[in-house]
């Protein structure tokens, strides 16, 4: 049980300095779903409530400083976002998609970690009466019945590279956009340089001059009073007035299809990530549940490391 807070005066915690105690474990945290959970602390009379809290740590401690010890890297709170696709027509954005898939790994290595035991044979026992042993029995317990998600990790990888952007083959029509749109590109690049070089001879242009992307668009570089010289759009000036940016007619065309295709991209893309959000809908609430043990370990790590920080030491409680 907890003690009830108006045995106390508001400022308690100021007068013994626990404000002070949860400032330091919220800079040990590695997200906010940890420094969350130390605004949730509450003082305990329940000795046997408090002493797993401490064995919760002291295995903490001795997992950091084993040799064979899970990644806890990726501790990044999209429940917000997830929450938020419990709206139908809504979808993550594609960033919210690759921070879930490194926090959903991350859940899942820690799980497996700490629900892998040993079969222990006891003496006279059968093997089916063989028990369970865990390594790190208390976190074992903050584990065993959190559900990880490798089959929506897969999914995920489906749709994103090792670097969280949209594969090209996430789906044909984002394949074939994104190939129309490198040949295109490449079509403009051939153009402009050929108009550079043309221009650079005919000393229109500066001879270190090279195409320019202003807006989205490529543009040849160019003084001022030369600008009648070169056929085409200008559309920006240096903020100098300097140079002014100048699309050549050859390439307005082409620099419009380049606009069309980045939209048709970008369409293809929230398809393709509403059908993933579509997916994951049934499943909000058991992700969410899982985040919840992510906020704890997170905790726990957090005492652990500033246990070792002040060199804290205490056994138990009785």
């Amino acid at each position: 049980m907890y003690l009830c807070s108006m045995m106390y005066p508001s400022n308690y915690e100021q007068k013994i300095g626990f404000d002070e105690i949860r400032r330091m474990l919220k800079g040990h945290c590695q997200s906010t779903l940890g420094q969350e959970k130390v605004d949730e602390i509450a003082f305990s009379d329940d000795a046997s409530v408090v002493n797993e809290w401490l064995e919760q740590v002291r295995e903490m401690r001795r997992l950091m400083q084993a040799q064979e010890k899970p990644e806890m890297n990726y501790f990044f709170d999209v429940r917000e976002s997830v929450a938020r696709i419990r709206l139908e027509n809504t979808h993550l954005e594609e960033n919210e998609l690759w921070d879930l898939r490194r926090s959903l790994e991350t859940i899942g290595i820690i799980v497996t970690f700490l629900n892998r035991g040993e079969r222990l044979e006891v003496r006279g026992e059968s093997i089916d009466d063989a028990q369970e042993e865990y390594l790190y029995p208390a976190l074992h317990r903050m584990a065993e019945d959190v559900q990880t998600f490798p089959a929506m990790i897969r999914r995920i990888d489906s749709i994103l590279d090792k670097f969280g952007r949209i594969k090209d083959s996430a789906s044909m029509v984002l394949a074939g956009i994104r190939h129309d749109m490198e040949q295109t590109a490449g079509s403009i690049s051939r153009t402009l340089y050929t108009i550079l070089h043309a221009a650079q001879r005919d000393g229109l242009v500066n001879q270190d001059a090279a195409p320019t992307l202003r807006d989205g668009r490529l543009m040849i570089p160019v003084a001022p009073g030369l600008k009648r010289k070169i056929n085409g759009i200008v559309h920006d000036e240096s903020a100098t007035g300097k140079t002014v940016f100048i699309e050549p007619a050859e390439v307005v065309e082409a620099n419009n299809k380049v606009r069309e295709l980045e939209a048709a991209e970008r369409r293809e893309i929230i398809r393709i990530l509403t059908v993933f959000s579509d997916e994951l809908r049934p499943h909000v609430q058991e992700v969410l549940d899982s985040y919840r043990f992510l906020a704890e370990i997170d905790l726990v790590h957090a005492k652990a490391e500033m246990a070792e920080q002040i060199l804290a030491d205490r056994k138990s409680v009785v």
